[in-house]
């Protein structure tokens, strides 16, 4: 791996195209490779997240989160691989069900906002539920894992979780839609 990322300016993209993980090139218009920035994206919306003052439990997840989501685009950009598993599910659920025991249950709606590392959360998680959607559309053309799906599906649990975490972590709660009845 070393010998491959010495080399940064390769031009092998020059003509419009790139390397998927097998080998095999294809333009950088197609949807896979669309899948693949938008994982990247959601990655760095999430390392932006990172740089704020978070409390140790959501850094450490986040981090992990992280590296998933790096094996995850590994896995989208070697069509036929699998990387992402019943295990990377699995334990996604089980910080949705921690973090959520921390939390009164909703009664209401809620807006995305309050503190600024809670409005990251849940920016992280609508680009979250935009890369699950271009990945679904993939799925419908080639093949994708329906771990990658359910993995993605889960982390925008627990970004919309981690949202309400860090407002009431800053002691501010969450912040409610208020239905404005016009006559």
């Amino acid at each position: 791996m070393g010998n491959r990322l010495s080399k940064i300016v390769t031009r092998t993209g020059d003509a419009g195209t790139t390397g998927l993980g097998d080998g095999s090139r294809v333009g950088k218009d197609c949807l896979r490779i669309d899948c693949i920035g938008e994982i990247d994206e959601l990655n760095s919306t999430i390392g932006v997240l990172l740089a704020e003052t978070l409390p140790e439990n959501v850094r450490v997840a986040l981090l992990r989160i992280q590296n998933d989501l790096f094996d995850l685009g590994g896995e989208v950009c070697i069509p036929g691989s699998a990387i992402i598993g019943e295990a990377h599910v699995a334990r996604l659920e089980e910080l949705v069900a921690r973090f959520s025991d921390e939390l009164t249950p909703l009664k209401n709606f809620i807006l995305p906002g309050g503190t600024r590392p809670a409005a990251l959360a849940h920016f992280a998680r609508t680009v979250c539920r935009r890369v699950e959607r271009r990945v679904v559309h993939l799925g419908a053309s080639e093949a994708v894992s329906e771990f990658v799906r359910k993995y993605l599906n889960r982390l925008s649990d627990l970004l919309f979780i981690v949202g309400r975490v860090l407002n009431q972590t800053e002691g501010l709660g969450d912040v409610l839609w208020a239905q404005v009845k016009e006559r």
